[in-house]
């Protein structure tokens, strides 16, 4: 059975391994909060990199104990999420997670060419899961958050990546459609064309174990009606679980009307580095970010 609501990523985690995750500059509440439920549901243990003083403070204001946890004194936001970097690159951890640390300063971490953790040529892409009640199902997307406006190259590897993440969650074909403004093609709208030769390389087997289709609005890859009266068919149309945006703009926007407007709640991760990286806002709840957790454990390589 695929995994269908973000509570069943928890159960499916706690059904693997525990994982080591190493928390980069964990000076914040939500982080240790997140990172000890998910330690207590024996999903992961943890490794908190920050200000010692700051973070046993914390613990204590949440009646956690900090001899459950491995902590690491850094108290330079830069330099602890390098040393969180270099913990997860010498296979003291397998699980990267942000903390109070700038996004900047986090990703410069991971891409560093000497002490990073991405192999040469490899695509960086965050891959986000969406439940909203109004969908049946789990809603991978990408990129909404790192490439900003991706070419072909990168529109391949976003696609890719979120075949993977969504048989990590049991999904044995997942259905990708690669979202447009329209299902037409056009020689002047170049997502449109990008979108009709993925789905070419997919039905000739270069991209690999999914069902891909495009250019598709995205009415038409949620609604089975909207197909219908628009003479779409085919697997994809009005059933996708995964959606590949043409640019940041129309995925950030996606996300932030899921979240913000829809109330709708998510787990993310940052792929293509040699770890799951965990990457969410700063001002996420502790739950979202102990969903990103548990995702990111079910992709541990």
């Amino acid at each position: 059975m695929s995994i269908t609501k973000l509570d069943q990523l928890l159960d499916a985690a706690r059904s693997n391994p525990r994982r080591r995750l190493v928390a980069a500059f964990a000076n914040d509440s939500h982080t240790l909060e997140a990172v000890s439920e998910a330690r207590a549901k024996g999903i992961i243990d943890a490794t908190l990199v920050g200000d010692e003083a700051v973070i046993r403070k914390l613990l204590a204001e949440r009646r956690l104990d900090a001899s459950d946890f491995e902590i690491v004194h850094e108290p330079v936001d830069s330099k602890a999420a390098a040393k969180a970097v270099e913990l997860v690159r010498s296979g003291h951890g397998q699980i990267l997670m942000k903390g109070l640390v700038s996004t900047d300063k986090y990703m410069k971490a991971i891409l560093n060419k000497e002490q990073g953790l991405m192999n040469p040529g490899a695509v960086l892409s965050h891959v986000t899961v969406i439940e909203n009640p109004n969908y049946p199902k789990l809603i991978l997307c990408g990129d909404v958050a790192v490439i900003t406006y991706p070419d072909l190259k990168q529109k391949i590897a976003i696609t890719n990546y979120l075949i993977q993440v969504a048989q990590s969650l049991d999904i044995a074909r997942p259905k990708v459609a690669l979202v447009c403004a329209t299902e037409q093609v056009s020689e002047k709208v170049q997502p449109t064309l990008d979108a009709a030769v993925i789905a070419k390389m997919a039905e000739r087997g270069q991209v690999k174990g999914a069902f891909v289709d495009g250019p598709m609005g995205l009415d038409v890859a949620v609604d089975k009606e909207c197909a219908a009266t628009k003479g779409v068919k085919g697997e994809v149309a009005g059933d996708a679980d995964c959606l590949v945006f043409p640019n940041i703009d129309a995925g950030n926007i996606f996300y932030k009307t899921n979240t913000k407007l829809g109330g709708c709640e998510l787990a993310a991760m940052v792929v293509g580095a040699n770890a799951p990286c965990v990457l969410s806002s700063r001002g996420d709840s502790s739950r979202t970010k102990l969903y990103s957790i548990a995702l990111a454990a079910l992709n541990v390589k």
